[in-house]
């Protein structure tokens, strides 16, 4: 079992933690809504949690900018940085923290119904090396999200 399996027509991305590969965050159903969004399904499993979205939108207009290029700065600054950094959708929350050793503690949240009577959230975290396997995810995530 690998940190991230990508299936071979890149139809889903699973990131795993090296030390607890029983949690993990899958991203599957990518589909394109128009030229500057697409939706994807994210499920997130951990120590008898299990959540799933069906339909989490992504698009060019998001607060934090490209999920790609996010990652991308979290692997280029793999001798680390102070605090939290996070990018947000309206359904999925990516916070990462640089720890000792050399790695990254990715949280990934999802948030369900904001202010609705049956609203959700929960979150489970991957911790990755930061240099070559930020990079791999990285490279990793680009190719799901920007197939098509």
């Amino acid at each position: 079992m690998s940190v991230f399996d990508v299936s071979a027509d890149r139809s889903e991305l699973v990131v795993r933690s090296p030390t607890t590969p029983t949690t993990y965050v899958r991203f599957s159903d990518w589909a394109r809504l128009d030229e500057h969004e697409i939706t994807l399904a994210v499920e997130v499993e951990a120590d008898g949690l299990r959540a799933r979205l069906d339909s989490v939108h992504v698009s060019v207009w998001d607060r934090a900018g490209d999920l790609t290029e996010f990652l991308d700065d979290l692997a280029t600054d793999f001798r680390g940085w102070e605090g939290e950094r996070t990018w947000v959708t309206h359904h999925l929350v990516l916070t990462a923290t640089f720890r000792t050793g050399g790695h990254v503690q990715l949280s990934w949240g999802l948030r369900f119904g904001l202010f609705a009577e049956d609203a959700w959230e929960c979150s489970v975290a991957t911790t990755l090396e930061a240099g070559e396997q930020m990079s791999q995810l990285a490279a990793d995530m680009r190719s799901f999200l920007h197939q098509g």
